[in-house]
């Protein structure tokens, strides 16, 4: 069975076409010829020493805080159906993990536990190396797994994007049940999305403590939407999410431009005159309508804040 996979990623990965078909054969395509990787290849998986994997633990330290209770109560949900939940940084191997003390040993054997090197380069197509490869979200159910020696998992995985856009890790829950269907991976890819977003927004949240957060789109949205501002409404920060909406920089500092020039544009995301209505009208409403009060509440002049009320149409 083993070798009849690995002739199947070959024969898909080699057509001039592979790349075009789908993404799972670019990753295999990926796998074969840019990594140089053998589908039957059966060797234990990489696994770093104990020192490397402290110091790359200590380098993600802000995020790993910020992720601890996230991980436990994704746990919580999944833990009983034979999950595990992984935390990799942005190369792909593990920082942290939670599991069964059931299926730790099947895990471990598995290398689903930390210091293991779930890359692309060094795994081929699975779902932490792939996520972080592609910089989406991903489902790399069983038989897509590049290695036949992989085959037995199934992996769902979210991306999670530091405050200044940059891609830092990958959330990860993987079973190894023979019984895991395609419909059960999406429900757990759904939540791992969801924990990978709250992740993500307070990671954000974190590195501009002193800002006002404004949230730029709903709260199901797949993406972390979020603007930092200071007191006096100049962009100090935005999440990728924002960066993409309003087509800021995609990584590194962003420009500091009054956050009202983003309000005004009319290709902004659909959720974010929301937000602003909801502020306008909370700050409206703490001032008793006093428009001058609301408008030093918001950072912004009066003039300003008659033209957004106008615009918002708050009477």
């Amino acid at each position: 069975m083993k070798s009849r996979h690995a002739e199947r990623v070959v024969e898909v990965a080699s057509h001039p076409s592979a790349a075009a078909q789908s993404r799972l054969a670019a990753s295999w395509r990926r796998s074969l010829d840019h990594h140089g990787l053998d589908p039957a290849q059966s060797l234990r998986l990489e696994r770093i020493s104990g020192a490397a994997l402290s110091e790359r633990r200590e380098l993600m330290d802000a995020m790993l805080r910020v992720a601890a209770p996230k991980l436990d109560a994704l746990f919580l949900l999944v833990g009983n159906a034979g999950c595990g939940v992984l935390l990799s940084d942005a190369q792909g191997v593990v920082l942290d993990a939670r599991m069964s003390d059931g299926d730790a040993s099947a895990f471990e054997a598995w290398g689903l536990a930390p210091g293991s090197n779930w890359s692309e380069a060094a795994e081929g197509t699975n779902g932490i190396g792939t996520c972080i490869a592609e910089g989406r979200r991903v489902i790399i159910h069983r038989d897509e797994h590049f290695h036949a020696r992989n085959t037995g998992m199934s992996c769902m995985d979210a991306p999670i994007f530091g405050a200044e856009g940059e891609l830092i890790g990958a959330l990860d829950v993987s079973s190894a049940r023979a019984d895991q269907t395609v419909a059960f991976n999406q429900l757990i890819a759904a939540m791992v999305t969801q924990t990978a977003r709250q992740i993500e927004a307070d990671t954000f949240r974190a590195a501009f403590p002193q800002a006002r957060i404004i949230a730029a789109g709903a709260d199901d949205s797949e993406a972390a939407m979020l603007l930092a501002v200071d007191q006096d409404d100049i962009l100090l920060g935005a999440t990728r999410g924002a960066r993409k909406a309003f087509r800021l920089n995609a990584t590194g500092p962003v420009t500091a431009i009054p956050a009202s020039d983003l309000f005004g544009r009319e290709d902004g995301p659909g959720g974010f005159d929301t937000a602003e209505r909801a502020a306008v009208n909370r700050a409206l409403a703490r001032a008793g309508g006093n428009v001058s009060a609301a408008a030093r509440t918001l950072g912004v002049g009066r003039a300003t804040l008659y033209r957004r009320m106008k615009r918002l149409g708050i009477n």
